[in-house]
């Protein structure tokens, strides 16, 4: 039995971009699902298996940001990309830092869109590294699992990371101790699929630092002056 195509919804308030983007993704082979206010939205949501969302900023019911934010807050893992007519990096570095996975400003090309889409649903899906010599790792009070993509804490509860966020924490897990340069987190995150800005490393560090609490005053992710950052703890390999 084949596997379906991943279904994505499209959130725009512009009726011909909506229809430009349904067309186009149709024909690159995606399932599409549209919506035009953040109600349809929520709607579409509680009906369907969502496998990403295109959300626009600008709704007419409320922002795409607010939205964005408030579905991380729910401890929703559904990707997000935001377009959005803003082109400042301040604004962009918002949508990040809120929980969105990429963005792309207006006006854009369609297939570069449908291409970001491609990345994000690699990052989460078919990028996933296959375990070696280990079931996955501990640090602190933290299981990670990388076959499934999971980090669960002390009290095994599951701890809500975007697919940008997993494959940072990867990278370091697969490094400890070493300090790494913002400029090898890009390569390596681009390795993974991953299409990031030399400011978003650190928005993705401020991430995982708020998510991945520790004991005690120090960061479990260090900031190395004129360096980059190191995983200030001890990990484990666990045995599958």
């Amino acid at each position: 039995m084949s596997t379906p195509a991943p279904q994505i919804l499209v959130a725009d308030d512009d009726s011909e971009i909506r229809k430009l983007l349904a067309r186009y993704m149709r024909e690159q082979g995606f399932r599409v699902l549209l919506a035009s206010s953040r109600a349809e939205i929520l709607d579409r949501m509680g009906s369907h298996q969502i496998d990403l969302i295109v959300l626009d900023v600008m709704l007419p019911d409320g922002s795409g940001l607010d939205l964005c934010r408030d579905l991380r807050a729910a401890r929703s893992n559904i990707p997000i990309i935001l377009l959005t007519a803003l082109q400042e990096d301040v604004d962009r570095i918002i949508g990040l830092e809120i929980g969105a996975d990429d963005y792309l400003g207006k006006p854009f090309n369609p297939r570069e869109l449908a291409a970001r889409i491609r990345a994000v649903l690699r990052r989460g899906v078919n990028s996933r590294p296959t375990p070696s010599r280990t079931g996955g790792y501990q640090f602190e009070d933290y299981v990670v699992d990388p076959s499934f993509r999971t980090v669960t804490d002390a009290n095994g509860s599951t701890v809500p990371l975007t697919g940008a966020e997993f494959d940072l924490l990867l990278i370091f897990l697969d490094r400890p101790g070493r300090v790494l340069s913002r400029e090898q987190l890009l390569d390596l995150t681009r390795r993974r699929g991953g299409d990031v800005l030399d400011r978003s490393i650190d928005v993705l560090v401020s991430r995982l630092r708020r998510k991945l609490p520790i004991d005690g005053s120090a960061q479990i992710f260090k900031a190395i002056r004129n360096g980059g950052y190191q995983l200030a703890a001890r990990v484990s390999a666990l045995d599958k």
